[in-house]
């Protein structure tokens, strides 16, 4: 076995249990991993300098195949309902084939930081199979500095092997597609998929499981600050405009998914961004697009052009997920240190195809409680075959996915900081106005953001307010340069009674969707649903 790269001495992969590898990468650099990537026929290279990777069938999370150990240590920590269990002996097999199927392999190592935070950070070591994905991970996370050698004991071990098989039989899982968690052990294990989102989200699980005994409230959001050390965070699910509305030129960039918010303020987990990709353009989205055309971007399922090499961002035939992993300081106004106060604002983004929720309205503690608890958005009619209305979609803490803990967790934490910061909460609707999808059209992206400048600065906390009889938000009447008639959604509409018809709807698949949260929140979180006597007219 050869030793190649910088690593620190004192770790050996045969301490993991490794037996007999092939060579050895340790903390490669860019340039490195770029060659290690294009000898090996894992990646292309595009016009600009990307580097370009397939996934294959998997060209996104394969959530139904992710499982957590159930053992003393999670039985009573984990909710059941949402994550999938293996036994402690299914996982001691698995990890058993994966040493074997790694005998012989060149295997690639990076030890990364989880977390700006010095006090909340962990000590993350990725082994890969891929150059390509070691390169991926290493934007995501945040790299020690030269200077810094870190200690032989990861606090967590993520080993990456996309051409291992799973035996569902053996393993206790679904398919041959498997990623298993540990939380006693400290240990993940992905197999059988070569999306790398896969590395990232099992970062962000473990530290959505570690975090909230710190008192620490780990967040699905993206996070900026402005000049006068007003931050703000804005959750929301894919397609809401979480990265975009983020990416502000008057405000410093924290991080665009990923962040912390403890005793000392909000802090990135990461040091890259993971962009969508598809129907991309310099003038939409300036600075993501720049990323494209530098070295040391991962492009994942980007079509290029077989001659020119240039990127097709408008081909989504591989998948519509097509994807950009770039470091943190390819942006040009992002933070240097991923750290800020705590937040002047939160902001929940939701897309609202039904056309009926207000584009901006505020909310009290325990209506931001009910509203981060329920994380709804819509999605638009016509994705599939005969699908023609849309699709209410119920994402918890809008990220139900990476939550390990049952939301009441991070929902009750969210609403103890909301209250002792006194913090502004907004619900933004980025969706449609002036009927639902397909009647209606795109909420105008000036409105959203002239409403978001106000929000964020304090001028709109003055405006006058009415209650929307609907869903029992505080609605702004008026605000510079914006349409009054905008602002009370009923006005954009042919038909009143349709809009009553559609807001309905939504009200009671709120509250439907609310039941199984009820008896895990007091009556001024449950008292926040949208309006019984108007659902029932």
């Amino acid at each position: 076995m050869t030793k190649l790269g910088v690593f620190n001495p004192e770790f050996q992969v045969e301490a993991f249990g490794f037996r007999n590898p092939g060579n050895v990468y340790y903390n490669l650099s860019a340039p490195a991993l770029y060659e290690e990537s294009l000898r090996r026929n894992e990646a292309s290279l595009a016009a600009g300098g990307a580097l370009v990777a397939e996934t294959g069938a998997h060209t996104g999370r394969s959530a139904k195949d992710k499982f957590i150990v159930r053992d003393e240590t999670t039985e009573n920590t984990v909710w059941w309902d949402n994550n999938g269990a293996i036994g402690p002996e299914h996982f001691d097999a698995l990890l058993a084939d994966f040493l074997a199927h790694a005998e012989g392999k060149d295997l690639f190592v990076q030890d990364l930081y989880g977390g700006a935070d010095p006090a909340h950070r962990i000590k993350a070591r990725i082994v890969t199979e891929y150059a390509w994905h070691s390169l991926f991970i290493r934007n995501l996370l945040i790299r020690p500095k030269a200077e810094e050698v870190l200690a032989n004991e990861a606090d967590l071990t993520i080993v990456d092997l996309p051409s291992f098989r799973a035996d569902p039989r053996r393993h206790g899982c679904r398919t041959e597609t498997i990623i298993a968690v540990n939380f006693a052990r400290k240990i993940v294990l992905i197999g059988g998929t070569s999306y790398a989102g896969e590395i990232k989200k099992s970062v962000f699980t473990y530290l959505n499981y570690v975090l909230p005994v710190e008192g620490v409230m780990p967040m699905h959001c993206s996070a900026n600050v402005g000049d006068a050390h007003d931050s703000a965070i804005f959750f929301g699910l894919s397609g809401t405009g979480k990265t975009t509305l983020s990416a502000d030129s008057s405000r410093t960039l924290i991080g665009d998914d990923e962040h912390g918010w403890s005793k000392e303020g909000v802090f990135n987990f990461e040091g890259g961004c993971y962009a969508k990709a598809i129907k991309l353009s310099r003038e939409a989205e300036p600075e993501i697009f720049a990323t494209t055309g530098r070295f040391g971007t991962v492009m994942e399922n980007v079509v290029l052009d077989p001659e020119t090499r240039v990127p097709d961002f408008d081909d989504g035939s591989k998948t519509e997920n097509t994807r950009v992993a770039y470091p943190l300081d390819f942006i040009p106004n992002a933070s240097a240190t991923g750290r800020a106060g705590h937040p002047k604002n939160i902001v929940l983004l939701t897309c609202d195809a039904f056309g009926v929720l207000p584009p901006i309205a505020r909310l009290d503690a325990s209506q931001a409680m009910y509203h981060f608890l329920s994380g709804y958005t819509a999605k638009v009619a016509g994705t599939e075959k005969g699908v023609t209305e849309p699709s209410a979609t119920f994402s918890t803490c809008f990220g139900a996915p990476f939550m390990p803990r049952h939301p009441s967790e991070y929902g009750n934490l969210l609403r103890h900081l909301i209250d002792e910061h006194h913090v502004s909460c907004w619900l933004v609707n980025t969706g449609w106005t002036g009927g639902k999808y397909g009647v209606g059209r795109r909420m105008p992206i000036r409105v959203t953001r002239r409403l978001l400048a106000a929000a964020l600065d304090g001028s709109l906390n003055k405006a006058e307010f009415r209650t929307d009889p609907y869903f029992g938000l505080a609605v702004p009447t008026g605000a510079p340069g914006v349409e009054p008639h905008l602002l009370d959604p009923v006005k954009t509409w042919a038909s009143a009674a349709d809009f009553a018809e559609t807001a309905r709807k939504l009200v009671r698949l709120f509250r439907d969707n609310f039941v199984t949260f009820e008896s895990h929140v007091d009556a001024k979180v449950r008292d926040a649903a949208p309006a019984m006597r108007i659902a029932a007219e």
